[in-house]
């Protein structure tokens, strides 16, 4: 499985940009599956109270199974911040991985700016930033610049600088 990340500050536009390039990467014969990186507690059991049940007993990993969908909640107590690696590894056979997020990890990525967050730039600061999306007029050497409504240049280049991660 091939990886490429999105990375930006919180409000930079992230998660709708990924909404944009989903379907266009679709389009293309891609199969894509998609991760976010949150700090927020989640709760993927909520609208199932036996299975919530199952987990508040002691069980490490509970699935949920039903028509068309599944899901499981797996804890990782005691670990902030278990390695992508280990999430790479739970998802089944597609073609590219999209991560919103997980800025700190060494993965392909392209930075989110909107002018409005009034926060830096990342890429100065991260090598595998590979390129920008943005709503300015920036000059940055070695890193390709996109307007952030360029959905089939930002696909091209996630399809050209997505590369495999191991699960290792």
């Amino acid at each position: 499985m091939r990886v490429f990340g999105l990375a930006g500050w919180s409000g930079s536009g992230k998660t709708t940009l990924i909404l944009k390039l989903l379907p266009e990467l679709v389009s293309r014969g891609v199969s894509v599956a998609s991760v976010k990186h949150t700090h927020h507690y989640i709760d993927v059991l909520r609208d199932e109270p036996a299975a919530r049940a199952y987990r508040d007993a002691g069980a490490r990993e509970v699935g949920v199974f039903g028509a068309r969908r599944f899901a499981i909640d797996s804890r990782h107590d005691g670990v902030d911040d278990p390695p992508l690696s280990q999430l790479v590894s739970a998802i089944g056979p597609i073609d590219l991985l999209l991560v919103e997020g997980f800025k700190a990890y060494p993965h392909p990525k392209l930075e989110i700016h909107r002018e409005e967050t009034g926060k830096p730039l990342l890429y100065p600061d991260d090598p595998q930033i590979l390129g920008i999306a943005t709503d300015r007029d920036i000059s940055a050497p070695d890193r390709q610049v996109f307007g952030l409504e360029d959905i089939a240049g930002i696909a091209d280049m996630v399809m050209r600088c997505a590369r495999v991660m191991t699960t290792e």
